[in-house]
């Protein structure tokens, strides 16, 4: 494969970066742009101080299935319960899809209504929404949309391995660094290389091929300026032509019919860290680990909200910040949204762990380099990574 140099770190989010006093305006959607509702009025013999506050209606209207083995719940139902309406009734749905527990009562008193508070704060902060009022919806609908692409398991078609495809998005990696693309266009460019694996034949000759037209295509669609063909090509030692790449490419839109949307675990891993109050140091670690796992052949089973959570708990673990009250508090409010899935966050961070403790031996160093230097804060080159595993009650290897 080609090799690229490495260019400096573009500035990425800060998490604490103030909010500017001056808003936009908000986007002109339905809800904002019907006209105004006509005004109570007084019937005949009735007087002004005699309103009385109606039952909203309910705002769903389709009961949708339950997994619990993923614990979560498909979509929103009808409550009946006349105490519960309105957005209290949307909160409440919502948690049980996130939670997938039984027990709403045991709901209300595992997480209170500060964890909705802060997503839509945490989210304002981010810059992700434009109108508090919608951040809920569109949490919850970043939470369904993970579900739409999901891999039964890990393994990958020969003769493909686990090796190939890691030496392969490393050197995604290493183009993505060249062209200062954003860090959104690196995960959907891996999350689109996933599914064509599973879903396209192709032989060993023309992967690199498919790695460039993935990325190429999470470009199109996250980026405002694209690289020419020519230069992609170039990038691959001229072994493809031009024609081969767009025809690559019209083979993949039509295997996946079109369908590039993808919701990142880094916005999670934001959303989550901005609502914990976690300082930068602890979400540049994270965002490493969380980078790690792309080039892991076994993370593409798990969904991007628990990728994002057990990066976000191992960097606590590895970093041991010094814990105070509000830190604590905000800590389990941001990780209630992973409760019941503590099994598998440990899995992941098994994962996670050996590849921090074997990144600075392994050949594919994209990442670490990456992470190695000033604008990152040197998460990638922290002593206490190459003792991890022992953080989880692994022995260390050595390789």
């Amino acid at each position: 494969m080609a090799k690229t140099g490495f260019c400096d770190s573009i500035p990425l989010l800060d998490l604490h970066k103030k909010v500017a006093e001056e808003r936009r305006a908000p986007l002109r959607a339905l809800a904002n742009a019907c006209g105004p509702k006509e005004r109570w009025q007084p019937q005949e013999g009735e007087s002004k101080g005699t309103y009385q506050k109606t039952e909203p209606e309910a705002r769903w209207a389709r009961r949708l299935p339950v997994s619990t083995d993923d614990g979560i719940i498909m979509g929103f139902h009808e409550d009946d319960s006349p105490s519960h309406s309105g957005g209290c009734m949307e909160e409440e749905a919502v948690l049980i899809y996130l939670h997938g527990l039984q027990g709403l009562y045991s709901l209300q008193a595992l997480v209170p209504g500060m964890l909705r508070h802060e997503t839509e704060l945490a989210m304002e902060t981010l810059g992700l929404i434009y109108d508090r009022s919608y951040a809920w919806d569109i949490f919850s609908d970043m939470m369904r949309s993970q579900l739409r692409f999901t891999f039964p398991n890990a393994d990958l078609p020969r003769p493909f391995t686990y090796t190939t495809r890691a030496i392969l998005v490393d050197w995604l990696i290493q183009v993505h660094e060249v062209f200062h693309f954003s860090e959104e266009t690196l995960y959907l460019s891996v999350h689109l290389l996933n599914r064509c694996l599973h879903q396209i034949k192709v032989n060993t000759a023309k992967l690199q091929l498919l790695g460039v037209v993935c990325l190429f295509l999470a470009a199109k669609k996250e980026e405002c300026l694209l690289p020419e063909v020519s230069e992609l090509c170039f990038l691959m030692e001229n072994g493809y032509s031009n024609r081969q790449l767009l025809r690559m490419e019209r083979r993949v839109l039509t295997e996946l019919k079109f369908e590039l949307s993808h919701c990142s675990p880094l916005h999670f891993l934001l959303l989550s860290a901005s609502i914990a109050h976690c300082s930068a140091k602890v979400v540049w670690m994270a965002r490493y680990l969380l980078e790690l796992s792309l080039l892991e052949g076994q993370c593409v089973v798990f969904l991007a909200a628990h990728l994002a959570g057990a990066a976000l708990c191992l960097s606590r673990r590895v970093l041991q910040e010094p814990p105070t009250p509000e830190g604590e508090t905000a800590w389990c409010v941001a990780s209630s949204i992973h409760v019941g899935s503590e099994t598998t966050l440990l899995r992941i961070m098994l994962i996670q762990a050996g590849a921090a403790a074997r990144a600075q031996s392994k050949d594919t160093r994209a990442t670490f380099l990456k992470y190695s230097t000033a604008g990152t804060m040197h998460v990638s080159s922290h002593p206490s990574l190459l003792s991890a595993p022992c953080l989880l009650g692994l022995p260390t290897t050595h390789t």
